[in-house]
């Protein structure tokens, strides 16, 4: 094949790709925007919510925690029903499931219910992050996956742009409105969008390639090509080899430390902003964007970086330890607010922008059942420190009636899940 047309082959095949994209990420980007908010607009309603209910931070601590052990517990069952029946039916239950009971949250009136409704949730919720990523190599492999993952999950940013200026909007303004708090209010409101969404995955989403009736036989010819190529060297094992794997372990216990910084600044951002001296939570929303906003741009541009160079370890480690270096200079800058907010957006943008290129490293091994096995265990492990994370910052603002602790020790994970990752063969992970 001349120069000229291998040159045509590879714009055929980069067109193919770019309505790919264009057909499934955007809508799955709406898919996490609604769960993300979802699962971190309790941060919102702690600014009310601890008031109204006489909880002491320990007990938010605890119940905003107590999703993830939910969501730790069905995470790898869940996903491996996602492989077996399909995506379509099994990510469209998930989010009209959790719309519903994020929804409920606002009957939460005791310590009991407030536990209950959040450990429900997390049920509800399990397996639709690693049933995205997993749906993902489904349709992508390895050498295009890395911008394509930071696309899907530049929601976790965005939702916080979007969402938290209107969560500030309804607590601020709807409270005492038919007699509900303004906390009640977004728990109503913001649940509603994922069971609309839910609904619509049952007619709009693909099971595979070979399932796409809007591809022509010859897109789905190249696009199974691609995928059996990649799959040629990875790992297939068993659902109970993979749950033995000491790699999908260590893994685990990365996703883990990163996960620490994830939730360690979702769950408190917006306290510790109006600890600057904001009262309005209407400017508390607009101040919590202005991190996510910082993020959703730097991790385009590294995801980029990342493909580009088919390098993956330093382009995880360089983003979480800034992410660390952004914590430490927060707490020591607090008393100067526009410099604690650039060190603030410093950590969102080092934290975030680590956890998609994270996700190359796994299913750079893993291919079949064992990767819905493997990506889910990992991501149950990872996300148990959204139990560990809110909690212990919550003990430590009790003892010391500061969150400067916490952010050190956040800081510290972020240090311990660098270190680890660059324990990883470059070889193996650099696709």
């Amino acid at each position: 094949m001349n120069d000229a047309a291998i040159a045509e082959n590879r714009v055929s095949e980069e067109r193919v790709y770019a309505r790919v994209t264009w057909r499934i990420i955007p809508f799955l980007f709406l898919c996490y925007v609604v769960a993300y908010l979802d699962r971190v607009n309790v941060g919102f309603a702690k600014l009310q919510m601890v008031a109204d209910l006489k909880f002491s931070e320990t007990v938010f601590g605890l119940g905003a925690g107590l999703f993830f052990i939910g969501y730790f517990l069905f995470e790898v069952p869940s996903n491996v029903i996602l492989h077996k029946v399909g995506a379509r039916i099994w990510i469209a239950r998930i989010m009209i499931t959790w719309g519903v009971i994020s929804a409920l949250t606002l009957y939460a009136s005791s310590e009991m219910s407030f536990y209950a409704l959040r450990f429900l949730l997390g049920l509800a919720e399990a397996g639709f992050f690693p049933g995205i990523i997993l749906y993902l190599t489904y349709w992508y492999p390895a050498a295009r996956r890395g911008r394509i993952v930071t696309l899907f999950m530049t929601a976790i940013a965005l939702s916080s742009v979007i969402g938290a200026p209107i969560s500030g909007w309804i607590m601020q303004n709807l409270n005492g409105v038919n007699g509900l708090a303004g906390w009640q209010w977004m728990f109503l409101l913001e649940g509603i969008p994922s069971v609309l969404v839910g609904l619509f995955t049952i007619y709009y989403l693909d099971d595979s390639i070979t399932k796409a009736g809007w591809l022509s036989d010859a897109e789905k010819a190249l696009l199974a090509q691609r995928i059996a190529e990649d799959n040629t060297d990875k790992e297939e094992l068993s659902v109970s080899q993979t749950l033995f794997n000491s790699r999908v372990w260590l893994l685990g216990l990365i996703y883990f430390c990163f996960v620490m910084g994830l939730y360690g600044v979702g769950f408190w951002l917006p306290t510790i902003i109006k600890a600057l001296g904001v009262k309005s939570l209407f400017d508390v929303g607009l101040l919590t964007a202005i991190p996510y906003a910082v993020a959703t741009v730097g991790m385009i541009l590294v995801s980029r970086s990342a493909d580009a160079r088919r390098e993956r370890r330093w382009h995880v480690v360089i983003p979480a330890l800034a992410g660390s270096v952004g914590l430490v200079l927060s707490t020591l800058l607090s008393g100067d607010p526009a410099m604690a907010m650039a060190a603030l957006s410093l950590a969102t943008f080092g934290i975030i922008t680590t956890l998609p290129l994270f996700w190359s490293l796994p299913t750079a091994y893993l291919g079949g059942v064992a990767a819905a096995a493997g990506i889910a265990l990992i991501n149950s492990l990872g996300n148990l420190a959204g139990f560990v994370s809110p909690f212990l910052i919550g003990k430590i603002k009790d003892a010391t009636q500061s969150t400067d602790a916490g952010m050190f020790m956040l800081a510290t994970s972020l240090i311990i899940g660098a270190a680890l990752t660059l324990t990883l063969p470059a070889k193996r992970v650099n696709r």
